[in-house]
């Protein structure tokens, strides 16, 4: 069947046409605020995303919650799910039966709204039965959200077919935003707020009722952190914390908690009771496996050297791992050490670093605010916005009461006085062709109050119901006054609040779960021997270590085509770099090279290169050595070993490189210092450098005139060049340099200068130098000890 083809007009079209790029553009942001606003993020006021709120407003109208006493028998999770998808949410079924489970799991939510029965999933991953096979009904605490919605608290709308109406929002009491938390990823947002203790958010909110100005300090004593379900510990500093909840985004170090178990004869195992948020034992366990029983890499022969260092120091601590949870215990998991004589600290630093069991938890508190946009908003906006929202649901609530009171009062007052004049009123209804008005003329009434008489019983008429009429006015005028106290003085409505609040607090209130307490990120440490070793570089960047130092040069053998790049006499707690061709700097420990059978391994495999670079210079050497970094442009600085060292594979971004420009051979200016004493780039042992063109051009000058750049950069001019020349090299000296170039013929020459020939090119740094009678055309400057 062929299809009609419409054409787009074009955007200079006046028929009313659109082209395709507006309607593109137009499409695209209509389903982002879809997104955002209707599916991914929650709103400040009851904290909610549409799903979970037709979810919790559908069980109240179907009866499934705690009304009074006992709560309602549960029913068939499908059967709440119809209702929702056929009433308010018209999408997949599935999707509307995971935001139930959810807020059923009590290992996802702090305060789950929904109590389940059946197989609602755990928290290593299982999934929930499906929807024919559980039930559920409302938790007692989702009164919280549900309560007032018949007050008169909260707009309606109509729903998606317009056959009713639905809430668009409830009215919270508290700020379950904080209480439970959410995430979500919504076009170009995304959401992470985590789970908080009730008792404390309460507290936060009645201190800033009390107090709208409560410094940030005070703020944040009241909250000290997230309370996640599954308890842990959160070993950030409070600086990370307050600044995370000052700007509304960061990440927090979270940690599992455990225990050691004494057993006989000396005999102990570590076991964890607690896992930080998204963790389980399940993921933990494969993380151990991983690590015990790696895989050789695609594309790899064999395991890497990382993989073989990072399996041989789990499994010098650690002998076996089993997961013991059950019903009694939600979390246990047992590790037992290889021995006894193993310390507790080691075990636990080990597997800390190398699993999941210490990990990071972001908070972004984005949300939907109260002006309906979506914010980011730091801890106190989230507070203010809430507690505002919760004052104007007060209000409204009260006005809604208050018209009852006031249309209850009249109607009695009415009766009080039919029942004053009964007689009378009996005769002018029977006698009377329209008792309605006649009523109303005799008696000065109110349409309203003359309905209410002549649909009123006989049994009303008692001389009891005098009596209960006089006192049902009375209650009814005294909280009228009470009504308009809080609608008139806005500190009765705070008052009002705050015992509301507080009130709520006592009853839902728990003790916290998770433990804030700030240490040391756990980091793994390799036990190495300090000893004397060589790093040897081929051209090719092929590497090996050997032992001792005074190695003969020439004694290594290289594959065909490679040769001697250079050899560096260190120990193995040094570092070998790794400069790449487009400035960033690699480092590798010198204690995980190959020995020196055979040809040793590309570097390559130690690092992960970046497309189109080339490794093209290598030191080793201390982590508090100074090198004398610089590029062909001219441009140098001086920086330490420790300064160019990343855990990353993928190096360190520190020379900043010109289009055209590569980087020099790089120079130790020093002998590194004893340990503890400070280095500094006026005591360098190195005096002067030393800096060749390749225009054979040479100037010498002091060290003291350099800048040390710890964060790496371009540097200063160290050598005005003229065009089309380069700098071939620098190095830092105390007595004399080696350059290198190629004559005629390309033949490789060298030649060594000393202090006498060097004194000759001195000059300030930045000038162009003197021509050197070398004869061949320098190519690489390197310092003679």
């Amino acid at each position: 069947m062929e299809q009609e083809l419409i054409p787009l007009a074009s955007p200079g079209d006046d028929d009313g046409g659109l082209d395709l790029a507006s309607y593109a553009q137009r499409a695209y942001l209509e389903y982002a605020l879809s997104v955002v606003k209707g599916r991914a993020l929650p709103d400040v006021a009851d904290g909610q995303k549409p799903v979970q709120r037709r979810i919790l407003y559908s069980m109240y109208r179907m009866g499934l919650g705690f009304g009074g006493g006992a709560g309602a028998k549960p029913v068939k999770s499908a059967r709440v799910v119809g209702d929702v998808l056929g009433r308010f949410h018209p999408h997949g079924d599935q999707a509307a039966y995971d935001a139930l489970v959810r807020m059923a799991q009590d290992f996802a939510q702090r305060y789950p709204l929904i109590d389940g029965q059946g197989n609602f999933g755990s928290r290593d991953g299982d999934g929930a039965a499906a929807m024919r096979y559980t039930e559920a009904r409302l938790a007692k605490i989702a009164n919280l959200l549900l309560d007032e919605i018949d007050e008169g608290t909260v707009e309606f709308v109509l729903n998606y077919d317009g056959s009713t109406q639905e809430p668009v929002v409830l009215p919270a009491r508290l700020p379950f935003a904080l209480l439970n938390g959410a995430s979500g990823i919504a076009v170009g947002l995304a959401t992470e707020i985590p789970s908080h203790n009730l008792r404390e958010v309460a507290d936060a909110c009645v201190a800033l009722v009390k107090n709208p100005k409560l410094s940030d300090e005070d703020l944040f004593a009241l909250v000290p952190g997230p309370d996640y379900p599954g308890g842990g510990q959160v070993i950030s500093s409070a600086a990370d914390i307050t600044e995370a909840y000052g700007s509304g985004r960061g990440s927090l170090k979270v940690r599992a908690r455990w225990k050691i178990e004494e057993l006989a004869r000396g005999q102990w195992q570590l076991v964890v009771t607690e896992l930080p948020p998204g963790v389980s034992s399940q993921k933990v366990l494969e993380e151990i496996e991983e690590l015990t029983n790696p895989k050789v890499k695609a594309g790899k022969k064999a395991l890497t050297q990382e993989q073989a260092n990072l399996k041989a120091a789990v499994l010098a601590v650690l002998d076996t791992v089993r997961d013991e949870s059950s019903k009694d215990a939600a979390v246990r998991l047992v590790f037992e050490p290889k021995t006894s004589r193993i310390a507790q600290d080691e075990l636990t630093n080990t597997l800390l670093a190398q699993t999941s069991l210490e990990t990071s938890a972001p908070i972004n508190l984005t949300m939907v605010g109260l002006d309906g946009r979506p914010v980011q908003k730091s801890l106190r906006q989230m507070l203010v916005e809430w507690i505002e929202f919760r004052q104007r649901t007060i209000e409204r609530r009260s006005r809604h009461r208050l018209d009852k009171v006031m249309d209850r009062t009249h109607i009695l007052e009415g009766r009080q006085l039919v029942l004053l004049n009964i007689d009378e009123v009996i005769a002018i209804i029977r006698a009377a062709d329209d008792p309605k008005q006649a009523l109303i003329a005799r008696f000065k009434l109110s349409e309203r109050q003359a309905e209410d008489i002549l649909e009123i019983r006989l049994r009303q008429l008692a001389r009891l119901e005098a009596i209960r009429i006089e006192q049902e006015l009375k209650e009814l005028r005294a909280e009228q006054q009470k009504l308009e106290e809080i609608l008139g003085s806005p500190a009765a409505l705070r008052r009002l609040m705050v015992k509301e609040i507080e009130g709520d607090a006592k009853q839902f209130g728990d003790a916290r779960r998770t433990l804030i307490q700030a240490e040391k990120k756990a980091v793994a440490e390799v036990k190495v021997v300090d000893e004397p070793v060589t790093v040897v570089v081929s051209q090719k960047g092929w590497v090996r270590s050997r032992q001792g130092h005074g190695h003969d040069a020439s004694s290594f053998a290289f594959k065909a085509g490679d040769g001697l790049y250079g050899t560096f006499e260190c120990r193995t707690v040094d570092t070998l770099l790794a400069f790449g061709s487009n400035g960033r700097v690699y480092s590798v420990a010198v204690s995980t090279l190959p020995g020196a059978r055979g040809d040793g391994q590309p570097l390559t495999t130690f690092i992960e290169l970046e497309s189109g670079t080339q490794l093209v210079h290598y030191f080793a050497g201390a982590g508090n050595a100074w090198l004398l970094l610089s590029n062909s442009g001219g441009y140098g600085f001086l920086a330490t070993v420790d300064n160019m060292v990343s855990r990353q594979k993928g190096g360190k971004a520190f020379l900043s490189l010109g289009a055209g420009e590569t980087v020099c051979r790089p120079s130790p200016a020093n002998v590194p210092p004893a340990p503890g004493a400070q280095a500094t780039a006026a005591n360098l042992p190195a005096t002067h450098v030393c800096c060749a063109s390749t225009g054979r051009r040479i100037l010498t000058f002091e060290i003291a005139e350099l800048k040390a750049m710890a964060n790496g950069g371009r540097g200063l001019m160290l050598m005005d060049l003229e065009p089309k020349e380069e700098l071939a090299g620098a190095a830092a000296y105390s007595r004399s340099v080696r350059i290198t170039g190629l004559g005629r013929g390309d033949k490789e020459r060298e030649e060594v200068l000393e202090i006498r020939s060097l004194n000759n090119a001195k000059g300030a740094r930045g000038r162009k130098g003197k021509v050197a009678d070398l004869g061949f055309k320098p190519l690489v400057v390197t310092r003679v000890e």
